[in-house]
Parts: C-alpha cells; sequence; structure tokens
C-alpha cells in the first residue's frame, strides 16, 4: 500500500480579520464596567474588519459613541496601534501601549476624597 503524505499549509498571510486579545479585552471590558457603575455608558459596540478592531462605548444606544478604542496593527511601527477617539471623532490619545492610551477615560473616574 502506497501512503500518500500531504502537508499542513503553513501560511504567514495576514489574518483575515483583526481582533483583540483576551488581555486586551479583559482591559477594555473592566474599564467599560466602571463607567457603568459611574453612570457614563450604558451600551457598547464591538466592529471587527481585515485592518482594525474597534470598541465603542455609548452614553445612549442611539447617539455617535462618547468614546472609540481602535487597534489597527498596520500602525505598530508608526504611532502606535492604538487610537483613542472622542465623541465628535476627534483623536484623543495615540500610542503602543493600551494602557496608556486608555488613561483619559480612566482619569475621569477619579473622584478627590475631602477630609
Amino acid at each position: 500500500m502506497n501512503a500518500v503524505v500531504t502537508p499542513f499549509p503553513l501560511s504567514r498571510a495576514a489574518p483575515a480579520q483583526v481582533g483583540f486579545e483576551r488581555q486586551e479585552l479583559q482591559r477594555i471590558l473592566d474599564l467599560y464596567g466602571r463607567m457603568v457603575a459611574a453612570g457614563e455608558w450604558r451600551d457598547y459596540a464591538m466592529d471587527f474588519s481585515k485592518d482594525a478592531a474597534v470598541f465603542c462605548g455609548f452614553r445612549r444606544a442611539a447617539e455617535y459613541p462618547q468614546a472609540r478604542i481602535e487597534k489597527r496593527p498596520a500602525l505598530r511601527a508608526k504611532q502606535g496601534m492604538w487610537t483613542l477617539y472622542g465623541e465628535s471623532g476627534q483623536v484623543l490619545k495615540r500610542g503602543h501601549e493600551l494602557a496608556g492610551v486608555l488613561f483619559p477615560l480612566e482619569r475621569r473616574l477619579l473622584k478627590l476624597v475631602s477630609d
């Protein structure tokens, strides 16, 4: 009997769509939960395409997103693959690390404690 072995294809092609890694999504959803608890956000949406993964936080479902967190791996070597956009589409922060890009949103959650 003559057996034919077919090799497993080792494709290095770009993925069909960009997604969030587990730690990235955990960090984003943790922020979302704190924003909901603070009364800032009530809904969210995620979009995954071949170029970017996007998370949007909404004050109300029928509005534009209050914040949009975007991951574009193609920009990794340039200004960083993470971008935070504001409600009117302006770039609030860019960077190579997710924590630094989320800081403007986390700063809103800080409360001053008086004596």
